[in-house]
């Protein structure tokens, strides 16, 4: 019954208003676990908002259907059928047709089923009474995607939980840029700067370097999970990471050449689940290929860095991954990405400008070509903050870790996050 669904919390003053408040792109939103949602709308504009919110990557593991009726169809529905886990519905009567209808869905409703009304009273009385029938939520009309999908997840997230499970995927437009250097300094300072529990993932199972930059040599890692997916759960993850520092650990590769390594869509799906309910931030670090399950990483992931060079073939690159993922993940900000070794002697070199220009944005962060630097730490399996704390290029591993956890905005103006830098580096190419 309504009656069993989870209670929210009645609001104190009389002059609380109702509306959610605007969701921003970057507001961190749980994913729903597999359910199924039921809609029954009476306005185009709503069924629209729903479509577009099961079509979102926080909900693909939801089953959404959508009818038109409102409550009405909604109880005639459910008198010889089960009801699902959700029922959304849009309600445009009177406060007291809607209590009434409300009263006659919890005769047919199944215990545990959690429902969300949308309707257009903005009264603080009609949502008491509302909270005392059990609904889980209400939403001012009219309701955008976010709003939805923001209802629809909360519904699954314990209310005063800290948020958990943050993915951030770090991918190279082309092969050899150094994305994997950049996810593992990034992750680095997300656990050493931010003091934030964080998990490196090691995605390139045959030729991985995690192990190798963390001076790490696990015996297990990320392919005794995927291989078993019966057992992962989150006290078998824990015993495959590998403690790198107090607030970082490593899910290694094996990079072994022993077997092939070729996998479904969703074959880490369980294992990010798993790490989602514990970690408050897991860095993936997708080796530079296109398949399912790293297309799959890639629009599911809560924010995402595309690591370019600075040439032709990587400006292609990261152009094409920039704009597909811009489409495939239309509720989200769009995907940032960064310049690396820039400034290597004598090479011609597409500048950040252009890159600017041709993906309609401007570069998170350009990172100079320092081969010394970065030999070093590569050969000593350090960290660049390893070798030079106070290094500039380290101080941009430590703002690129705000931005990708969400506790500093990136600049989108015309002045990149290190735009002291990038007007050094564009009148060097010049």
């Amino acid at each position: 019954m309504i009656k069993h669904a989870y209670q929210v919390a009645v609001p104190q003053a009389e002059n609380v208003p109702l509306a959610p408040d605007a969701v921003g792109m970057n507001e961190h939103i749980a994913p729903a676990p597999r359910v199924s949602m039921q809609a029954f709308c009476e306005t185009v504009e709503t069924a629209a908002a729903v479509q577009a919110a099961g079509e979102d990557r926080r909900l693909v593991k939801a089953h959404v259907k959508i009818q038109m009726g409102g409550i009405k169809a909604a109880v005639e529905a459910y008198r010889a059928s089960p009801t699902p886990n959700v029922i959304l519905i849009e309600a445009e009567n009177r406060a007291d047709e809607i209590l009434h209808g409300l009263d006659q869905l919890a005769e047919v409703c199944d215990a545990g089923t959690r429902v969300i009304v949308v309707g257009g009273i903005n009264d603080v009385t009609f949502y008491r009474e509302l909270t005392r029938r059990g609904v889980s939520d209400y939403l001012i009309a009219p309701v955008g995607t976010l709003d939805v999908v923001r209802a629809v997840c909360g519904l699954f997230s314990a209310p005063d939980a800290k948020p958990v499970g943050r993915i951030i995927a770090v991918v190279g437009a082309k092969g050899g840029v150094g994305a994997s250097t950049i996810a593992h300094n990034i992750a680095w300072a997300i656990g050493r700067d931010l003091a934030l529990d964080a998990v490196v993932t090691d995605l390139d199972l045959a030729f991985g370097t995690a192990g190798l930059d963390y001076n790490q040599d696990p015996p297990q890692g990320i392919a005794d999970a995927v291989f078993s997916p019966d057992r992962i759960d989150t006290a078998f993850v824990d015993r495959l990471l590998s403690k790198c520092a107090d607030h970082l650990s490593l899910l290694a590769a094996p990079a072994t050449l022993d077997r092939v390594y070729d996998f479904g869509a969703e074959a880490f799906d369980s294992i990010l689940d798993s790490l989602r309910t514990s970690i408050p931030c897991v860095v993936l670090d997708i080796p530079h290929q296109w398949s399912g399950w790293t297309k799959r990483l890639l629009v599911s992931a809560d924010d995402i860095l595309v690591v370019a060079g600075p040439d032709l073939a990587n400006l292609r690159n990261a152009k094409n991954m920039v704009d597909l993922l811009r489409a495939a993940r239309p509720n989200d900000h769009r995907p940032y990405y960064c310049l690396n070794q820039v400034g290597v002697p004598k090479r011609p070199e597409i500048t950040p400008a252009d890159f600017a220009k041709a993906l309609e944005d401007q570069p998170l962060a350009v990172i100079p070509f320092e081969p010394q630097l970065f030999g070093t730490a590569a050969n000593n399996g350090q960290m660049i903050a390893e070798v030079s704390s106070g290094h500039k290029t380290a101080e941009m591993f430590r703002q690129l870790a705000q931005i990708l956890t969400g506790r500093t905005e990136a600049k989108r103006s015309r002045g990149s996050l290190l735009s002291p830098l990038l007007a050094k580096l564009m009148k060097r190419s010049s």
